[in-house]
């Protein structure tokens, strides 16, 4: 008799599906989400006019500090002309070797903030000060701080051509990177709104289109989604500067005060009249450069500020670049090119000198295309219109408030980029919650002292008898980065340093690769000079 089959098995039920468990993000050492990283070019076209809208962001720089400094040296508006023409002109030539045999990250090289403290002292020195004739004075101002920014270019020069300042740099670890890269950013917000109150009727209107068309007009429309993300800029521009127009030939300032008709009107800056149609800046223009010991000491420690504060510039830039973490050796390369850029400030008379522009950087971010072709392309549209005077002059005649509703958000795009480095921080560190806490404070507080005390006693907390021992001290603990970098670098380098796990709170094992040039493959793609990889290729084939 057969055996009786066996009872088919019953199937185990399901499992319930699990509950996801909360993960923090993890760590990325590259920006995803880049259209075009570092070395991956965009098209012709495109890449044309995302150059011609670094050109136009950076024009406010541009303008704001010869405006500022022009006139209290005795010039007028043809010798502001000619200076925003010269800065145009070294600006892009300034770029052009900084992309090409500097750090070669896309970063715009122009006139900086930072020297114009140092500017001003010269111009109230009592040398010039007695001058009768203004076009004397301006010559002879002029004059004086060629001579001290030729001087001051060599501290980065030598720092960075001799690998110094990359040993300085071998002991950042990203807890220290981010307030010096974040104050790059966050540092310059009197920049922002203020600007944009100056004529809030043209200011406010930018910075909502621009909001709104970078942010918001992408997600509804279902076509020009990319147009509206990489080129908002210019399309906001060009609707409020043609608002700004109207504004102004229908007499809408015509009672107004002097101070809002320079910021609201479109035909008060000077520039389109005292520039003339066809001008190539030449070195030594306003003549032969003067020296004055004290006053080229003050702008050596100025050229050693704007070095720090353009160290976190680049280290901004390759984030949003999509590109690995620059080595020490490569900022350092980059600048002592940087100095290089100085010495020609000094040559061709800029009345400033030269570091990363930090809206350029933001502006990286907004359009998420960080091709080096692109920042490149913008270089040649500085030179071309500043040789062309006139028509240069028409483009950096848009109302500063305009600028200033763009720096609200390229300057917040760099702070923020900065504070994308925690990433690799133990956050439930009480060692990283103090330091990065302190830096910030006094990397905020210590410059506001100093900028409060100056706004009313008319010269800053250091005031002893040697004026260039004052700037000195003044200048270097105005700049927020330089404060708060510095605060942090100290602490991180010298509290609990022996204990094991503090090197992972701090998150320093994350840059092991990138402290040595040749530890990481991909620097080779990203950082080499253009003969390297030409003899590369050759050896290949």
């Amino acid at each position: 008799m057969a055996a009786a089959a066996a009872p088919a098995p019953v199937p185990a039920p399901a499992p319930a599906p699990k509950v996801d468990e909360l993960q923090p993000h993890p760590p990325k050492e590259q920006l995803p989400g880049v259209s075009f990283c570092i070395t991956s070019p965009s098209p012709w076209p495109e890449a044309i006019i995302l150059g011609f809208q670094h050109f136009v962001v950076m024009l406010g720089t541009t303008v704001i500090i010869p405006s500022a400094l022009v006139p209290q040296m005795g010039g007028g508006n043809e010798e502001k002309a000619r200076i925003v023409q010269t800065i145009l002109f070294v600006t892009g030539i300034n770029t052009l070797f900084q992309t090409f045999f500097g750090t070669r990250l896309p970063v715009v090289m122009g006139g900086s903030y930072v020297f114009v403290a140092p500017t001003i002292s010269i111009i109230l020195a009592g040398r010039y000060t007695n001058e009768a004739d203004p076009r004397t004075k301006f010559l002879r101002t002029m004059r004086g701080t060629q001579g001290a920014l030729l001087i001051a270019s060599t501290v980065q020069i030598i720092l960075g051509f001799s690998g110094l300042w990359r040993n300085v740099l071998r002991l950042l670890s990203p807890l220290s990177a981010v307030p010096l890269v974040a104050l790059v950013g966050f540092g310059l917000y009197e920049l922002g709104f203020p600007g944009v109150a100056k004529c809030v009727e043209v200011g406010l209107p930018e910075l909502l289109l621009l909001v709104v068309s970078s942010q918001y007009l992408p997600q509804v429309l279902h076509f020009g989604k990319k147009a509206f993300g990489q080129f908002s800029v210019l399309f906001t521009v060009a609707i409020v500067w043609l608002y700004a127009y109207i504004l102004t030939i229908s007499g809408a300032y015509k009672n107004s005060p002097p101070k809002t008709q320079v910021h609201c009107r479109v035909d008060r800056s000077g520039l389109i009249s005292g520039a003339p149609w066809i001008r190539v800046p030449y070195p030594f223009q306003w003549g032969p450069p003067t020296f004055d010991a004290g006053e080229a000491f003050a702008m050596m420690m100025t050229s050693f500020i704007a070095l720090v504060e353009s160290t976190g510039a680049f280290i901004a830039a390759s984030r949003y670049a999509s590109a690995t973490m620059i080595p020490p050796s490569i900022i350092s390369r980059g600048i002592g090119w940087q100095g290089i850029g100085i010495l020609l400030d000094s040559f061709f008379g800029t009345a400033s000198g030269t570091s990363v522009l930090a809206e350029n950087i933001g502006l990286l971010a907004l359009t998420r295309a960080g091709s080096r072709r692109v920042v490149q392309i913008s270089a040649g549209f500085m030179i071309f219109f500043s040789v062309l005077g006139k028509f240069g002059a028409l483009f950096a005649s848009i109302p500063l408030p305009i600028f200033a509703a763009m720096y609200c958000v390229f300057f917040a795009y760099v702070g923020a980029v900065g504070l994308s480095y925690l990433q690799y921080c133990n956050l439930n560190s009480f060692r990283t919650i103090f330091i990065l806490g302190f830096s910030f404070f006094m990397g905020l507080s210590v410059p506001q002292y100093f900028n409060e005390f100056t706004a009313v006693a008319g010269h800053g907390p250091m005031h002893a008898g040697a004026r260039w021992f004052n700037d000195m001290i003044n200048i270097t603990f105005s700049s927020k980065p330089f404060v708060g970098g510095l605060v942090a670098y100290v602490l991180d380098n010298t509290i609990q340093t022996k204990d094991g796990a503090v090197r992972k709170d701090r998150g320093y094992h994350w840059w092991d690769k990138s402290r040595s040039f040749k530890k990481d493959p991909r620097s080779e793609e990203y950082y080499s000079l253009p003969l390297n990889k030409f003899f590369h290729a050759i050896r290949s084939q």
